[in-house]
């Protein structure tokens, strides 16, 4: 590929122009995206924006499930027992609230959007109803856990007394 640039002894903001075609420049696969389907791959990048959101609202119950969100584990190992299981009880009320405010905000902002994606004519609502979805399983992950720790009297941590 040539590039025209301006003289360097003119004073100034210079710009480099691409003035040639160079079909050896490119691969197949730019021809097949851009020509024969008739777009280009810019559209990969957002769906890929999207599904990383998905992937990691719908990991989130996994994450509920074994425990393994991120919390400070120094107050459990130095407070008397009785305090540390009703911080245990705490933080379950906590994440309970937390995950259905998630998921009734979302379903109300889902409602809400009517735009499509920049690039692929698909609802923006579509991400949103993903999102409530893995709000939905946290949730329900989250009742789960605290109906154990009620039940069992046991903090979630094994290392607390």
């Amino acid at each position: 590929m040539t590039m025209k640039k301006w003289p360097a002894e003119e004073p100034g903001f210079q710009i480099e122009e691409e003035d040639t075609f160079e079909w050896r420049d490119y691969g197949i696969e730019d021809y097949a995206s851009r020509y024969v389907l008739g777009n280009s791959i810019a559209w990969t990048e957002e769906m890929a924006r999207y599904l990383l959101v998905i992937v990691g609202f719908m990991g989130g119950s996994m994450a509920v499930r074994t425990g393994t969100q991120i919390c400070v584990e120094f107050f459990y190992r130095y407070m008397p027992g009785w305090m540390s299981r009703l911080l245990v009880i705490l933080v379950d009320f906590v994440s309970i609230a937390f995950f259905a405010i998630g998921a009734w905000t979302t379903w109300k902002l889902a409602d809400l959007t009517t735009s499509l994606m920049t690039s692929v004519d698909i609802p923006k609502s579509f991400l949103y109803y993903f999102v409530l979805v893995g709000f939905l399983l946290m949730l329900g992950r989250s009742i789960q856990i605290a109906i154990l720790h009620w039940r069992n009297r046991s903090p979630a941590h094994p290392d607390i007394p």
